[in-house]
């Protein structure tokens, strides 16, 4: 009798610590389920899918802070080619102009103003002057704000009998702003100037 109570006995304490293991085992498990849940919730944020021509394209949401120096950038470069690159065309200068003064704070609509009253845009038309401008590279600092920048570019200006080109150098600071159709990055070019605006080669045609 005593034998058999000391197998229940053994028995029972094996079944204790199976249970335990069991409970154990099953605790893991549910926290690595709700683990690996919340983390196929978070990839799936990250996944945006964009409609175009009645195609899904996949794209990636990102941290913003990882894509400051870039859309910055490209925000600088947006800005000074729409407002540097004219036609002797009233309207096409009008529309550059109205795009590039979204992009930036009273110091370019001051330039802007400043070059209307000296005429420049007027001379454009009357002499069948088109503008161009080229891209050569831009630099900002994403390590304080708001962001500083400096402006490389050249300027082509494309005349019936020359073709002049000019170094055009520019300086500033950006500033975050609400995003818009008119300013899609979210950035205000601040303080803008020129360091820089001279003739590098006069070619003749």
């Amino acid at each position: 009798m005593f034998q058999q109570l000391k197998n229940i006995d053994t028995a029972f304490k094996h079944i204790k610590w199976f249970s335990i293991v069991l409970i154990i085992a099953c605790a893991f498990i549910s926290c690595y389920a709700i683990y690996k849940s919340y983390q196929s919730e978070n990839d799936y944020r990250q996944h945006i899918y964009i409609l175009a021509n009645g195609k899904a394209l996949e794209a990636f949401s990102a941290d913003r802070n990882e894509n400051i120096p870039v859309e910055a950038r490209d925000h600088i470069a947006t800005f000074h080619r729409d407002f540097f690159s004219l036609d002797p065309d009233d309207k096409v200068i009008e529309a550059n102009l109205t795009k590039a003064l979204y992009l930036a704070d009273n110091s370019a609509a001051k330039v802007y103003s400043d070059l209307k009253e000296q005429g420049y845009y007027t001379n454009l038309i009357s002499g069948n002057i088109s503008q161009q401008l080229t891209v050569d590279s831009i630099a900002v600092d994403v390590s304080a704000y708001p962001y500083r920048f400096r402006f490389y570019g050249k300027e082509k200006m494309i005349r019936s009998t020359s073709i002049v080109t000019r170094s055009l150098v520019t300086e500033g600071q950006l500033r975050n702003v609400s995003r818009s159709d008119n300013n899609p990055h979210g950035f205000l070019i601040e303080k803008w100037a020129t360091i820089e605006n001279k003739d590098l080669a006069i070619q003749n045609r």
